[in-house]
């Protein structure tokens, strides 16, 4: 039994390739990790207009994309902000808001509500009073399954308690050894 307490050069070897393999995927994720803040930090920032779209721009086209994703009214000073800083290019704000108003019926629908809640969006509170009971009804439908689906792949995961880092610690339905 002299090979159970002896360390021999292949168990050295295959502990040094068990390191450099978790070091190589921690920072595989960190690196991984630092892509992704860098793009959400790149959405949360707002885009400027070309003086080509601040000039040419089919405003009713672009109230009405943006109606159909549940933008509010206050979102065409984005636009006015990104025109002005270019000089001489103004946005059709009457345009903008006759596009918005049509998009709004596309966002406004129990069936979206329903969508937004179940992709777990927060919904917008942009849409008419009148019929706003089922579109709140509709949304907290979908927002309710969108909860219980993420609870239950959460408790049906490995380690669901944070047990198990890199393969170390609780192993519930492995053998230890």
């Amino acid at each position: 039994m002299n090979y159970l307490t002896k360390p021999n050069s292949s168990s050295n070897h295959n502990a040094r390739k068990l390191t450099s393999k978790l070091m190589s995927k921690s920072s595989l994720s960190l690196s991984l990790m630092g892509l992704i803040v860098l793009a959400i930090s790149g959405c949360a920032t707002t885009q400027s207009l070309t003086p080509q779209q601040c000039q040419s721009s089919n405003w009713q086209e672009v109230g009405h994309a943006d109606g159909s994703i549940g933008r509010s009214g206050a979102y065409f000073g984005h636009y006015a902000n990104s025109c002005a800083s270019i000089g001489g290019a103004t946005p059709n704000r009457i345009q903008w808001e006759q596009g918005r108003q049509l998009g709004l019926k596309n966002y406004c629908t129990e069936l979206n509500a329903y969508k937004i809640g179940r992709e777990g969006y927060e919904w917008q509170p942009v849409c008419p009073l009148e019929g706003i009971e089922r579109l709140e009804e509709a949304y907290s439908q979908g927002r309710y399954y969108y909860i219980r689906q993420r609870d239950l792949d959460y408790l049906r995961s490995p380690y669901p308690f944070g047990y198990g880092h890199l393969g170390l610690g609780y192993r519930p339905y492995r053998y230890g050894w």
